[in-house]
């Protein structure tokens, strides 16, 4: 059984997020969705860049800050798009954690793994906010500090793929996507 945090895209807290924490659930981990905005989930891309914008970045780290006070040293970090962005952001602030599980986006600066450290990214193939060479640094990067990097790409897939209320969702990846993570999660 692992604590998990899991952060929500720029959209808000929306319920593709709600349903990825309780399949988390129902394999036998805890798991919060702090909403790190505050107000109710948009539709567009646009309109949660507009709130992410207007609450502001710090604002939402800190609120993620927030959602991890109580939670113990060794919680996975997790996130969906901006969300894993905000994982790995908070990553150098929890060197304990125990793993960083990144959907629909990148995160985490390669100086703030540590060796050994369990990372697992699910991207879309090509990704709209990932550029393949950036992910491919990223990745040489991370390996390169010794995470223990699982990197599953997606071809073909929308960039929230897992989210079956949005046009881009893209039901084979995401069917492929929940076992991995729930292996991930279950892994020692």
């Amino acid at each position: 059984m692992r604590h998990v945090v899991l952060f929500h895209s720029v959209h808000g807290l929306r319920p593709a997020v709600r349903a990825a924490a309780d399949r988390m659930r129902a394999a036998g981990h805890r798991v919060v969705t702090p909403d790190l905005y505050g107000v109710p989930a948009v539709d567009t891309v646009e309109e949660g860049f507009g709130l992410l914008e207007k609450i502001g970045h710090e604002v939402v780290l800190d609120r993620a800050r927030a959602a991890l006070r109580e939670l113990p040293a060794q919680t996975v970090l997790a996130g969906f798009s901006m969300g894993a962005g905000v994982a790995g952001a908070l990553l150098a602030e929890r060197p304990d954690t125990a793993g960083l599980l990144l959907l629909h986006g990148t995160g985490g600066a390669p100086e703030a793994a540590r060796a050994g450290l369990p990372v697992q990214l699910h991207l879309a193939d090509p990704d709209p906010y990932d550029a393949p060479d950036e992910v491919d640094e990223w990745q040489r990067a991370m390996s390169g500090a010794g995470a223990d990097l699982t990197v599953f790409r997606h071809p073909g897939a929308g960039h929230l793929f897992t989210d079956p209320d949005l046009a881009e969702y893209t039901p084979d990846a995401a069917a492929a996507t929940w076992p991995r993570v729930l292996a991930f999660l279950a892994a020692p």
